[in-house]
């Protein structure tokens, strides 16, 4: 167990400054950041938060093939309550690794119809509400569709939303957010879906 510990911790070490300088790199590209003037200040706890959560959840799990959808998941976590944003440079890898996945289980038919259904109702969704929810979402949605499969993509859009809702309501009585302001639902699917990635 200490030998898996420790094999843990020095991956996520590795990971997690890889994975910062990742998401710094993205962040001097982009040109539609939210809080352009506040990179350093949000992303304060962001080595150590990540550290920890990485050696946590890699102890958790025999599965090596898990490790790159855990790791690109808790990068795009800490993106989007960051900056409010879904890099397609992390969801496509998400994707492909997802597809290998399900070829691997021998899921990959229901697990890509998954995908293409909730992937598009979400973006319906988005149409609906001209925008409430952003593309970012939609294609982590598709891509955690390939990895998951319908019934466990369902819960992680069900405890995801939820939970992103709890927490606009929470933060609009804080005073922190009013009903116009625009919520990260990302970190809350991210979240969910790793719990589900992990469940038995």
């Amino acid at each position: 167990m200490l030998a898996k510990i420790f094999l843990s911790a020095t991956l996520a070490a590795a990971l997690t400054v890889a994975g910062s300088l990742w998401i710094d790199k993205l962040y001097s590209r982009s040109s539609e950041l939210t809080f352009p003037a506040e990179i350093s200040a949000r992303a304060k706890f962001r080595k150590p938060i990540l550290f920890f959560a990485l050696t946590i959840l890699f102890s958790l799990t025999d599965d090596l093939f898990l490790t790159p959808a855990i790791f690109l998941l808790m990068l795009m976590t800490f993106t989007d309550f960051e900056q409010y944003m879904l890099f397609d440079a992390m969801t496509f890898p998400l994707a492909i690794f997802g597809a290998v996945y399900a070829w691997q289980n021998s899921v990959l038919f229901d697990n890509f119809l998954a995908a293409a259904v909730f992937g598009g109702v979400f973006l319906l969704f988005a149409v609906a509400s001209k925008g409430s929810l952003g593309g970012g979402d939609i294609k982590l949605i598709a891509a955690l569709g390939l990895w998951l499969g319908g019934e466990k993509l369902f819960n992680v859009v069900l405890v995801g939303t939820i939970a992103g809702a709890l927490a606009a309501v929470l933060m609009i009585l804080l005073k922190k957010k009013n009903r116009k302001s625009y919520f990260a639902y990302g970190p809350y699917f991210t979240l969910s879906a790793i719990y589900f990635l992990l469940a038995p």
